[in-house]
C-alpha cells in the first residue's frame, strides 16, 4: 500500500504542469471568485456528501432537499414562478442535452396544441449559428435535425425574423443564447420566444454562462422567464456561481414541460429505474458543494462579484480597443470578449501571451466571424487588468515583428482539398504528426502553426483530425 502522503505528493507534482485555475491568468475553462476560503468550504461540503447516491432521493432525503434548494435559488434569480421546476445536472452540456430530449420526446408522446398528438417523424431544432455546440451534440445523440440560422454578420446576434421563418411543423425547440459563448452577445430573446409561442413550440434560453451574471447587469436585455414564451433555461453553477466543476441547473417553466425529460424503465427484473438526468448514479458531492457555495455567497455577494467581473471586462475591452490593430467583435453584453487583429496573426499573439503566463483561447474563423482570441473574464481579473493589457500590447508588438506563421501555400491547399471520409487511420496519423500533434499526443510549446493548419482545414476534416488526436491522448 502506498502511503497517503506519497500519493498526494504525486498528485501535486502532476498538477504542476496544468494551467493555473486561480489568479485570473487562465481566461477560459475556469472561474475564480478570488474569495478566500471558498474552495475549502466547497471541498468540505463535497466530502460530506460525496459517498451519497442521488439515484434514489427517497434513500437520501438530504440530497433531495439540497437539490430543491439549489433549483429554487436559480428559479428565483431567473424570473421563475411558483410553477417553475428544475434539475441539477453535471454541466451545461447535459442541461442542453436534456432540454432537447424533453422537447423531442414531448412531441412524440403528447404533442402540443399546434402540432397535435401525432408523432413528428423528423423533429428539428431551430437555433442561431452561434448557439453552443452542445445543441449539435444533442441533435447527434437524439436523432434531431439542426436548422442553423445565420446571425447578423456584424453584431453576431440572432435574427428574430429569420428564426421565425425557420420554424415549421417539424420544429420541437427554438434556442436563443444569453449570451453566446463565442462573442458574448445576448440574442433578442423576446421576439424569438414570441415566434416560438405563436407556433406552439418550446423556447430554450441557453444562459449557462450568463445566468449568474446578467441578472445583476444593469443594462442586460431581457432573457429569463419574465419573457413570455420562454419555456426552459440552462444555467451553470460552476461558472459564475463559482461552485466546483460538475453542477448546472436546467429549469422548466412548469412540471408538464419537464415530464418528458425523465426516464423510467420496469422492463427488467431489478428495481424500476427512474432517472431525472442522463446519469443514474450521481454523487451528492457536487450538489452539496454548490448548495454550500450558494448559501455562503448569497444574493448580495453575487451582485458584488458580478459587478466586479463586469467592471474588469469593461476595462479590458477599452484597453483592447486602444491597441493598434485590435478590435472587439460585436457588442458584448456580459463578461465574454472576442477580439481579432487586422495586421497581426492572432495565433501568434496567443503563443506570445502564453510565454507571458496568460492563456487566451484561439477561435477559428466561421462565416463572418474571423479568427480571434476569446476571453472569459471573472472576478479574479479585477486589479490585474493593466498587467494583462501591458502583456497583450507586448505580445501584439512581438507578433507584428515576427510576422504570421510560415506555412507554404501548397501545404494549405493540400489540407483544404483533403476528404476526411477517404483518409485511412494511418494517413490521419501522418497528418497529425505533420501538424505537430503526433508524438504520443505531446503538444508543441507554440501552437500557431498547428492552429493555422487546423484553420485551413474544412470543419469536417478539423473535427476528424481532433477526434483522432483525442484518441492518441487517451491511449
Amino acid at each position: 500500500m502506498t502511503p497517503a502522503e506519497d500519493v498526494l505528493a504525486e498528485l501535486v507534482a502532476l498538477r504542476a504542469g496544468d494551467l493555473p485555475t486561480h489568479g485570473g491568468r487562465t481566461l477560459a475553462y475556469v472561474y475564480d471568485s478570488a474569495l478566500p476560503g471558498l474552495d475549502d468550504l466547497a471541498a468540505r461540503a463535497h466530502a460530506l456528501a460525496s459517498s451519497v447516491n442521488g439515484l434514489d432521493p427517497t434513500a437520501f432525503p438530504s440530497l433531495l432537499r439540497l437539490e430543491n434548494d439549489v433549483v429554487a435559488t436559480a428559479a428565483r434569480l431567473l424570473g421563475g414562478s411558483s410553477d417553475t421546476v428544475g434539475t441539477v445536472t453535471s454541466g451545461g452540456t447535459e442541461s442542453c442535452l436534456l432540454a432537447v430530449l424533453a422537447a423531442r420526446d414531448a412531441s412524440r408522446t403528447i404533442g402540443s396544441q399546434t402540432i397535435g398528438s401525432q408523432t413528428i417523424v423528423s423533429p428539428s431544432i431551430v437555433l442561431p449559428e452561434t448557439a453552443h455546440a452542445a445543441f449539435h451534440k444533442a441533435a447527434h445523440y437524439f436523432g434531431v435535425r439542426v436548422v442553423a440560422v445565420p446571425v447578423d454578420p456584424k453584431t453576431f446576434r440572432a435574427d428574430p425574423a429569420a428564426m421565425a421563418a425557420a420554424i415549421d411543423d417539424t420544429t420541437v425547440l427554438v434556442v436563443a443564447s444569453a449570451p453566446s459563448y463565442a462573442h458574448g452577445v445576448v440574442d433578442p430573446v423576446a421576439p424569438i420566444a414570441a415566434a416560438a409561442a405563436e407556433r406552439g413550440v418550446r423556447c430554450h434560453v441557453d444562459a449557462c454562462i450568463g445566468g449568474w451574471i446578467l441578472p445583476f447587469a444593469p443594462d442586460a436585455p431581457p432573457f429569463d422567464f419574465s419573457v413570455p414564451g420562454v419555456t426552459s433555461i440552462s444555467v451553470d453553477l460552476h461558472k459564475y456561481a463559482y461552485a466546483p466543476k460538475g453542477t448546472s441547473v436546467l429549469l422548466h417553466a412548469n412540471a408538464d414541460l419537464r415530464r418528458s425529460q425523465y426516464f423510467a424503465s420496469a422492463a427488467w427484473p431489478g428495481y424500476t429505474m427512474l432517472n431525472s438526468t442522463t446519469q443514474s448514479t450521481r454523487s451528492g458531492g457536487p450538489v452539496a458543494a454548490a448548495w454550500a457555495v450558494l448559501r455562503h455567497i448569497g444574493d448580495d455577494g453575487y451582485r458584488s462579484l458580478a459587478h466586479t467581473a463586469l467592471a474588469a471586462t469593461r476595462v479590458i475591452r477599452d484597453g483592447i480597443e486602444a491597441i493598434e490593430g485590435l478590435r472587439v467583435l460585436g457588442e458584448p453584453d456580459s463578461t465574454l470578449l472576442a477580439f481579432t487583429a487586422d495586421d497581426v496573426d492572432v495565433f501568434v499573439v496567443a503563443d506570445e501571451m502564453r510565454t507571458r503566463n496568460w492563456y487566451v483561447q484561439p477561435q477559428f474563423a466561421h462565416r463572418s466571424s474571423p479568427a480571434n482570441l476569446h476571453l472569459t473574464v471573472t472576478a479574479a481579473n479585477a486589479g490585474a487588468e493593466e498587467a494583462f493589457l501591458a502583456d497583450l500590447r507586448a505580445s501584439v508588438d512581438a507578433a507584428r515583428a515576427a510576422g504570421p506563421v510560415d506555412v507554404p501555400a501548397e501545404v494549405v491547399a493540400f489540407v483544404q482539398a483533403l476528404d476526411p471520409e477517404a483518409l485511412t487511420p494511418q494517413e490521419f496519423a501522418g497528418l497529425l504528426a505533420a501538424a505537430g500533434l503526433g508524438g504520443a499526443g505531446v503538444l508543441p510549446d507554440r501552437m500557431a502553426v498547428v492552429n493555422t493548419l487546423l484553420a485551413a482545414a474544412r470543419p469536417a476534416l478539423r473535427e476528424r483530425l481532433l477526434v483522432e488526436f483525442l484518441g492518441i491522448l487517451y491511449s
